[in-house]
């Protein structure tokens, strides 16, 4: 006998034995970059929710910023004396923290990534994740496509808002976004930023508003005639968004962007960002605690990639672009696919 339950617009399915009561001596640990960033919120609420549903100990923990991996070594360890069996995780640094997930699955604990792959990807039992390389190309096609309609006859000039040195998941969307527009890019699996002469300025935002704000107002004092801005998160377009209307440019430049949360839709919706790739954090999470609850009732863990997703939501749909409209995307808002 199988029982559904939704997120969203998504069925999740879970034995009848996860209502039972027998599994109250299961303990999952999840761990995320922040607990400020809607998308990470949105994971804990999932893995919150999977918890509830399943009647198992959730613990968990969270970093200042992205990159503050220290604070998850701590949370590591930390969870696996407090009986962890599975930790889902957000890598802040791909490769400062394997070394405590080794240490970690040295003692029998199931390693799940969330969204984030590590460096190794070896170095965790599987990956519950957007495929990012084609987020970033979905915006780019659309932007490939509506940036002639909307500004015909103006070359590109492109303003980069990446994500942090390094990252694979920030490359990953910035070459997708390359290969999309149809420019020249590198592949999904290099960590390296591919460049263009049509990109006139570039900054690191590490996802968060202030610095999207901070980077393109940079960008605007040095190359006012920016027409087409990218930014590897909606914080960061919100920041973008906010220095283009300060500098009375916000007409004068298209922005595109992956995250596909509620507040980033209804910047669609408004106009402030043309295009957006969502994402289903909740459902990364959600499938993360049923592999952990599967493992430690059965001992089975979950090995590889799932790709848990991405839809284009604009609602000026561009000929040939599959898409779904900013109603589609605030009724699915980092929910599920």
């Amino acid at each position: 006998m199988k029982i559904f339950y939704t997120f969203a617009m998504a069925t999740v399915m879970l034995s009848s034995t996860a209502l039972a009561g027998s599994n109250e001596s299961i303990t999952i640990g999840l761990i995320t970059k922040t607990d400020t960033n809607p998308f990470f919120l949105k994971m804990k609420e999932g893995a919150m929710l999977g918890a509830t549903v399943h009647g198992v100990k959730l613990l968990t923990a969270a970093g200042k910023e992205d990159s503050d991996y220290p604070t998850q070594i701590t949370a590591i360890q930390s969870m696996v004396s407090a009986g962890a069996t599975t930790l889902l995780i957000t890598p802040s640094d791909a490769k400062a923290i394997v070394p405590a997930l080794d240490e970690a699955r040295a003692k029998g604990v199931q390693i799940i990534a969330l969204d984030s792959p590590t460096d190794p990807i070896s170095a965790v039992d599987a990956l519950f994740a957007t495929d990012n390389y084609k987020a970033g190309e979905l915006i780019g096609q659309y932007a490939q496509a509506a940036m002639p309609l909307r500004f015909s006859g103006q070359p590109l000039k492109i303003a980069m808002l990446d994500l942090s040195a390094g990252h694979l998941v920030g490359a990953r969307r910035h070459n997708g976004f390359m290969k999309g527009l149809g420019l020249q890019a590198v592949g999904a699996d290099s960590s390296d930023l591919s460049a263009a002469t049509e990109i006139v300025c570039s900054g690191f935002t590490e996802g968060a508003e202030k610095q999207g704000y901070e980077v393109m107002a940079s960008c605007l004092k040095a190359h006012p005639d920016i027409n087409l801005v990218y930014t590897v998160n909606e914080p960061a377009a919100a920041g973008a968004y906010k220095a283009l209307q300060e500098a009375g440019k916000e007409k004068n430049a298209m922005i595109v962007s992956v995250d596909g949360g509620c507040a980033g839709v209804n910047n669609v919706r408004e106009g402030k960002i043309a295009a957006t790739a969502q994402q289903y954090p909740l459902t990364m999470a959600a499938m993360g605690v049923d592999a952990a609850v599967a493992y430690a009732k059965h001992g089975k863990k979950v090995s590889g990639y799932v790709d848990t997703g991405v839809t284009l939501i604009a609602d000026k749909t561009m000929p040939g672009l599959p898409s779904k409209d900013t109603q589609a995307g605030l009724n699915a808002c980092f929910g599920a696919k």
